[in-house]
């Protein structure tokens, strides 16, 4: 008999209503997504770019589907984590992808976090500085964290705050960017070669990146009120507010600049949108809007991170140590979070940072649908060709992103192969030592917090 954690505790048991659940979703998407990719994006799709994020889109709403699902029957604090146990049991498989998307959304925070470094610097002419940078970086990761440790009413209401301010801003600095430049310059001036559709279709790796976001809810599922109904719901309606504001900036950005000023400013190319279209006003304007953009969504993606963590040590699927520190296990996945992006932020560019966060998202997003679909469709109530059709469109992606990279930058491609067979043999050997624990049955209750 299936046990509702969530609602035995009821609305007790939840700190975020579904405003607040829309407001860390929007948060990690529009954070990283357009300030952090839509140079990026166009720099592959060249003038189609703007198709881009509405294929990624698409693709995205065919994922949510099965986290939906799960999430509607099973909500938790470690969503992906749940649905992942439910769909292969305690093993190297469901360990191993949940760590894959646990270091996508770490991988988020020090891209989303450079994005900052870059905008923040951008106005002194310092963001070619890769000292500042990461410097920079890291005080916004430790910023983060001491937002997350004061506890989850103060990231709710943070980020609340902290999205109405950017999503109204992006609104305006896009409408008044398209007034000002109309459509007959910039990229979408120039001519369109159909040669370039493989180019375009790597390009939705990145799109799909930018709403990745939506996870986070699901991460959060524990933690909402009423989360049989409001996961759900929050995640379409964070899809839909991202849909809108990423395709009214890349009207903006490919109506002011070139495809090729796009990807020479790809790190700031909203701020490089905003100077010509609306002067050193709207430059500064536009600055000021990615700061709380890129801010918001840091401290939205820790607070996901570090509750995946935890259940995943609750659930006995990674290891783990104090390090002499006390308190919960909770607060330890918070400094180990932090402490990881971090470092992430200081080693790596925004290009590789995204690369690898990309690979490991699709894989671990192939899994989830491969397993839902092999061993839950009918106990949730799942279409079966939807479910096919998302995994289809992720392998289809993943493949022209993985051919694309090994044309331009083939290191990238190493990393994530080295990467991704670093989480599962480590998986293997840490399951192998420890044989009880893969004869754990897959947990039932909806809280894990």
């Amino acid at each position: 008999m299936q046990t509702d954690g969530n609602d035995q505790h009821g609305k007790s048991a939840g700190s975020i209503t579904l405003l607040g659940g829309v407001a860390m979703g929007t948060g990690v998407m529009i954070g990283a997504g357009i300030f952090a990719l839509t140079g990026q994006i166009a720099e592959l799709a060249g003038p189609l770019f703007p198709l881009s994020f509405i294929v990624g889109a698409l693709v995205t709403s065919l994922a949510a589907y099965s986290y939906i699902k799960m999430s509607n029957r099973w909500p938790s604090s470690g969503g992906i984590a749940m649905i992942l146990q439910k769909a292969y049991g305690p093993g190297v498989v469901a360990a191993s992808a949940s760590l894959l998307m646990a270091l996508s959304m770490v991988i988020n925070e020090s891209l989303v976090a450079r994005t900052f470094a870059t905008y923040a610097l951008r106005p002194f002419g310092l963001e070619s500085s890769g000292i500042l940078v990461s410097v920079a970086a890291l005080a916004l990761i430790v910023f983060a964290y001491f937002v997350n440790a004061a506890g989850n009413k103060s990231v709710s209401g943070f980020s609340l705050i902290m999205s109405a301010i950017k999503i109204g801003g992006i609104a305006l600095f896009a409408i008044a960017a398209i007034w000002a430049s109309g459509f007959s310059d910039g990229a979408f001036s120039e001519p369109v070669a159909l040669s370039g559709l493989d180019a375009l279709l790597a390009s939705v790796a990145f799109s799909i990146l930018a709403f990745k976001g939506f996870t986070t809810i699901t991460n959060s599922g524990g933690e909402i009120i009423n989360p049989h109904r409001n996961v759900g719901r929050t995640i379409i309606i964070s899809i839909a507010i991202c849909v809108v504001v990423y395709l009214l900036v890349a009207a903006a950005v490919g109506a002011s600049l070139s495809t090729s000023e796009i990807a020479e400013a790809r790190d700031y190319s909203l701020a490089a949108a905003a100077r010509p279209a609306l002067g050193e006003l709207g430059f500064y304007f536009t600055v000021a809007i990615a700061i709380a953009a890129t801010t918001s969504g840091v401290i939205a993606s820790v607070f996901a991170v570090s509750r995946m963590l935890t259940m995943l040590t609750e659930m006995k699927m990674i290891p783990h140590s104090h390090f002499g520190m006390s308190g919960p296990i909770r607060s330890h996945m918070l400094v180990y979070t932090v402490v990881v992006a971090g470092t992430l932020a200081v080693l790596f560019d925004l290009s590789r940072i995204a690369s690898l966060g990309a690979f490991f998202y699709l894989v671990m997003d192939m899994l989830v649908h491969w397993g839902v679909l092999r061993g839950l469709r009918e106990e949730i109530g799942a279409r079966a060709w939807i479910l096919w059709s998302a995994l289809v469109a992720d392998g289809v992606v993943l493949t022209a992103f993985a051919l694309a990279k090994l044309e331009t930058d083939p290191a990238v491609v190493a990393y994530a192969v080295a990467g991704i067979a670093a989480v599962f043999g480590a998986e293997w050997f840490y399951l192998r030592r420890n044989p009880a624990l893969r004869e754990m049955p897959a947990t039932h209750d909806g809280d894990h917090r």
